[in-house]
């Protein structure tokens, strides 16, 4: 439906000579200039209704969304209280706007905004409960009702009372332990996994991140074991592929690569008076020695 370019389009839409600003650039500049375009009579409403329904005219249906989209952001601001951006909420409820338009039978005989209420208010609510928390609070239908007619009835900062929890329960048909469930998650925040925290008064944010109370697998009493077993095999092993090389051989290894200060082919060779080539043929002999009684253990 080509009116579903009024939705995020780099150029500015023309209706009767006014220019629409597009959402992103300011919406307080986007509120204004759909101010000033007129909203259409009954009468101009359904000829243009007729004109989409009948004859699938796509400038009848711009014309039909260009002309409501007041109305989308008077139900946005009702949802301003969620700390989402009012512009994506406006964005949202475009998108239900022309969702309606497109399913709009003017034979009916009401308004198309009291058909599209439902429909922008949908679009609304399912990216509220998509973006409200990193982990979703209301999964069902049930829960999603439950979820927006709580926050409508809670009048006041804090927990219920339980004669609150009970007038709440019996005025939206639901159990008591329903309105605990959902008021626990309402009052639950997101907590970063693992805080990097730079100034000092953060520092409270920091020390609750779960990163710094959960457990460490290394302090595991049985892992820490597993490897001290590990390592006195493999000690061991090492300890009897070591005795099985000659005196020369264990000390080319010993100072060409356990000493701090590695002495070079040339020194050994002056030390033993042979030639660097022997001492490197010495050492590579040593190494594959190594190799092979440890692969053998």
């Amino acid at each position: 439906m080509e009116s579903a370019k009024i939705v995020g389009m780099n150029t500015s839409l023309t209706l009767s000579g006014i220019n629409l600003p597009v959402l992103s650039n300011s919406v307080d500049a986007y509120v204004q200039r759909i101010n000033q375009i007129p909203v259409l009579s009954a009468e101009e409403e359904r000829e243009l209704a007729l004109r989409w329904y009948q004859e699938a005219d796509v400038s009848a249906a711009k014309q039909l969304v260009i002309s409501n989209l007041r109305f989308v952001v008077h139900i946005a601001r009702g949802y301003s209280g969620y700390g989402l951006a009012l512009a994506d909420l406006i964005q949202e409820g475009n998108i239900g706007l022309m969702k309606a338009v497109k399913r709009f039978d003017p034979t009916v005989g009401v308004r198309l905004i009291s058909f599209a209420v439902h429909w922008i208010k949908s679009e609304i609510h399912d990216y509220v409960i998509r973006n409200w928390r990193i982990v979703r609070v209301a999964t069902t239908k049930a829960q999603r009702k439950l979820f927006f007619k709580l926050r409508t009835a809670k009048k006041r900062l804090g927990w219920f009372n339980e004669d609150e929890v009970k007038q709440v329960a019996d005025e939206l048909k639901v159990s008591p332990k329903e309105i605990r469930e959902m008021e626990s998650r309402l009052q639950a925040q997101d907590v970063t996994f693992d805080a990097h925290v730079e100034d000092e008064d953060d520092q409270e944010t920091y020390h609750s991140s779960p990163s710094n109370y959960l457990a460490d697998p290394a302090d595991d009493p049985a892992y820490q074991l597993e490897n001290w077993q590990a390592d006195q095999v493999h000690q061991t092993a090492l300890h009897r592929a070591w005795k099985k090389l000659n005196q020369r051989e264990q000390e080319v290894i010993q100072r060409r690569w356990l000493q701090q200060d590695k002495a070079t082919l040339h020194d050994l060779a002056a030390s033993y008076n042979i030639s660097a080539e022997r001492v490197r043929q010495i050492e590579q002999g040593a190494l594959r020695k190594l190799q092979e009684n440890l692969a053998a253990i």
